[in-house]
């Protein structure tokens, strides 16, 4: 599919965002082993959260949706039967690092695989810690998907992440609820937390001291009934849309606003973006709240602060869209560090370069980041998004102020992350059209 984007005048109105995406994913997989049935309200409509319930319907789940809503039956921590066939987590390295690490707990084999594009993604973060955990995980030429597991009791580990990774850590401490012992992970720089507050919310015994963080085995999960917030990630292109066309406003309703992800408002803010943050409140351990954000002038005369060390994996799935700003500020955008943008659903520091290339932009690719210059006149074009939701998304932002049409090819692909983003870009421009 191609989507055409032309440029925008202003953009106004309240958009409505989908569940976030990762707390989705994890709430679904500990429902699943819990005792009792969970309600999800609200939970993200994306490919990669259906890819999580498709693959425990096949690990034996009952799964009912209803609208927004996910109702899941658990079958208890041992409680998974044997899938069938293989298990499909499509484009979803969410679902196969952290399924892997429930899996590695199961007294059975089972394999997942994934699309082209995950098939492509390492996996060897993890196979090593739960090899160190006495389980036997095999991969097509030694790393990569499909990932086969052949499950049972498993032994506390105490482990240092090599690298900061949400999923990695997340696939420990879950495969920790089968182990003989507890199980500990370093994590020297902070990532996001959902697991953790998921797992206790849950029923799990979580303790942390300094940069480690436990788990205690043989848990009885309990189910939930939980409201999911707003995926911040998502709006992070709303944001930043409304940073870029002029006299814009838009308003963003009950968004998460939890501490390890909300860097990109304090980012933002810093960089003199005018973000309100009304109504905020806590609700099952997830902090929320309502945005509102102005077009601000004087952010466009500044520069960004520079991306690199602690903040790239507080920023990681926000860099795509953080460069399309960075091409507009007057001092560009530096961003060093993140080599792992070469490794998610596409190489996303190729993909940026390449595009901003494509619409006249100057961006210099580095092995660890890019180098964007500042106030580049866009021009529309032809945008090759290489299949990743984050590109397509964050070059829709960028057409909003070129000249010309902008035709995102594979476009369809937002949907892993935001289905009916187009809607909501196009929903924004006629509002604040007639505004």
């Amino acid at each position: 599919m191609i989507q055409s984007v032309r440029p925008a005048t202003r953009l106004a109105g309240t958009v409505r965002l989908p569940g976030d995406k990762s707390i989705s994913h994890r709430y679904a997989l500990l429902a699943a082993i819990a005792q009792g049935t969970s309600e999800l309200r609200h939970f993200a409509s994306s490919q990669d959260c259906r890819s999580t319930l498709d693959c425990l319907r096949g690990l034996g789940v009952s799964v009912f949706e209803q609208g927004e809503t996910v109702i899941i039956e658990g079958r208890g921590l041992r409680g998974l039967t044997p899938p069938e066939r293989i298990l499909d987590a499509r484009n979803s390295g969410t679902t196969i690092r952290l399924l892997s690490g429930i899996l590695a707990g199961q007294p059975f084999e089972a394999s997942i695989t994934g699309d082209e594009s995950l098939s492509r993604r390492p996996m060897g973060r993890i196979l090593h810690p739960l090899r160190l955990m006495g389980a036997s995980v095999e991969c097509r030429d030694g790393e990569l998907p499909p990932v086969k597991i052949h499950g049972g009791r498993l032994k506390g580990v105490r482990y240092s992440l090599p690298v900061a990774s949400a999923q990695v850590k997340s696939c420990i401490l879950l495969a920790g609820l089968y182990a003989d012992s507890s199980s500990q992970v370093e994590e020297k720089i902070p990532t996001r937390d959902h697991t953790e507050i998921a797992l206790r919310l849950f029923g799990a015994r979580i303790h942390r001291s300094a940069d480690w963080i436990g788990v205690e085995p043989d848990p009885v999960l309990h189910a939930q009934s939980l409201d999911i917030p707003g995926d911040l990630s998502g709006a992070a292109f709303f944001l930043t849309a409304a940073a870029l066309v002029p006299d814009s406003t838009i308003r963003l309703n009950g968004v998460g606003l939890n501490r390890t992800r909300r860097e990109l408002l304090d980012y933002l803010q810093a960089a003199g973006l005018d973000i309100a943050v009304e109504n905020e409140r806590e609700d099952a351990g997830e902090r929320r709240g309502d945005l509102q954000v102005r077009h601000s002038p004087a952010l466009l005369r500044s520069a960004l602060p520079p991306i690199h060390g602690r903040l790239v994996p507080a920023l990681i799935d926000e860099i795509p869209i953080l460069a399309i700003l960075g091409s507009q500020v007057a001092g560009g955008l530096e961003i060093s560090d993140a080599q792992e943008l070469r490794i998610k659903e596409s190489d996303r520091i190729a993909a940026l370069a390449a595009n901003l290339h494509a619409m006249g932009a100057e961006a210099q690719e580095k092995p660890d980041g890019l180098r964007i210059s500042g106030r580049q006149r866009l021009s529309g074009a032809d945008i090759a998004t290489r299949g990743d939701h984050r590109i397509a998304m964050a070059f829709a932002v960028a057409a909003l102020g070129a000249q010309g049409e902008t035709r995102i090819h594979q476009a369809e692909c937002a949907d892993v992350s935001f289905p009916g983003f187009y809607e909501a870009l196009q929903a924004a421009q006629e509002t604040g059209s007639r505004a």
